[in-house]
């Protein structure tokens, strides 16, 4: 019998080239990983060498420049620290503005700018809330309200040896949705008549229909009895008028009734007549300065001499 017909013989062949091949295998394999340790060596060796690391980031600061009936301007201050030997690209800015997980504003920033090498750059991102486009969407955030936000920021950037990075980055607070104070003249008093010269005083109540303090620091207005404009002033009067609360104040003032004819000489000498107001308020508020329009048009209110009295009507 051949040697080749030994099923013995064939065993112990197919045995030695099975070893032959776990050995190539071990030896490609063993190979592989060794090159891959030794480029992942040379790379840590490298980022030592040159010191690269990955870049930090926070929220330093969220601003509120502008706040009116309309609109609130936002601005984000990111503070952003670049450890590297070379400036880092600023790729991408994602922003998203919430309130209670609901979205109210978002956008991007692409190719926002370049952060120097061994240094440390502030990034404002300025962000616009719309009110009305936030109410028409949400119908339970009401005017005058205080409503919770969270900022959530992220930063793409470029650094050598790690690639694209994404920073993200969250901050919360609160802001206001205003709401304009109602106004009403309890009464006009006039102090002195004369057909050359009148002295009278506006009793002004101002409503704060808001759940914030306003702190007063002036007014502008202009007055109309009927249909004739007898004041306008701008005034620096400092008061506080606290959240959802009332403040009454005394405006003088004073006009040439023979400017206006006889119609508004016989208006004064009578009990009442119809008014309307407008102008605006410079306040303080926890959120910063505001100017807030005031108004009444097709108001009623009553007409006081000197030596009458408050309570008769």
């Amino acid at each position: 019998m051949a040697s080749s017909d030994d099923p013995r013989v064939v065993e112990r062949e197919a045995k030695e080239k099975k070893h032959e091949k776990d050995e190539g295998h071990e030896e490609k394999g063993g190979f592989f990983d060794k090159v891959k340790d030794f480029i992942e060596d040379v790379g840590e060796k490298i980022e030592e060498a040159i010191g690269f690391g990955k870049p930090t980031a926070d929220v330093a600061a969220v601003h509120l420049p502008c706040i009116n009936l309309e609109k609130a301007e936002i601005v984000v201050d990111v503070l952003i620290t670049n450890p590297n030997p070379i400036p880092i690209p600023l790729i991408d800015i994602n922003y998203l503005i919430e309130s209670d997980g609901r979205k109210l504003v978002s956008g991007l920033i692409p190719d926002a700018g370049t952060i120097h090498a061994h240094g440390s750059e502030t990034v404002k991102i300025p962000v616009t809330l719309i009110y009305d486009d936030i109410k028409s969407t949400y119908h339970d955030i009401k005017p005058g309200s205080i409503i919770p936000y969270r900022v959530k920021v992220d930063l793409i950037v470029d650094v050598p040896i790690f690639g694209r990075i994404t920073l993200p980055l969250e901050k919360t607070g609160e802001i206001p949705v205003p709401y304009k104070p109602d106004i009403d003249v309890e009464k006009v008093h006039f102090d002195k008549f004369s057909f050359e010269e009148t002295m009278a005083s506006l009793h002004l109540k101002l409503d704060n229909k808001n759940d914030f303090d306003l702190g007063l620091n002036s007014l502008d207005y202009e007055f109309w009895l009927a249909d004739i404009s007898i004041a306008s002033a701008e005034l620096n009067k400092s008061t506080t008028i606290e959240k959802n609360g009332t403040t009454t104040m005394e405006i003088p003032f004073s006009f040439r009734p023979k400017d206006f004819g006889s119609a508004l000489w016989d208006m004064i000498r009578g009990r009442g007549t119809g008014y309307s107001m407008k102008g605006n308020i410079d306040v303080n508020t926890p959120f910063g300065h505001m100017k807030l329009p005031i108004s009444k048009e097709g108001g009623s209110t009553r007409l006081k001499k000197g030596d009458d009295d408050d309570g008769e009507d």
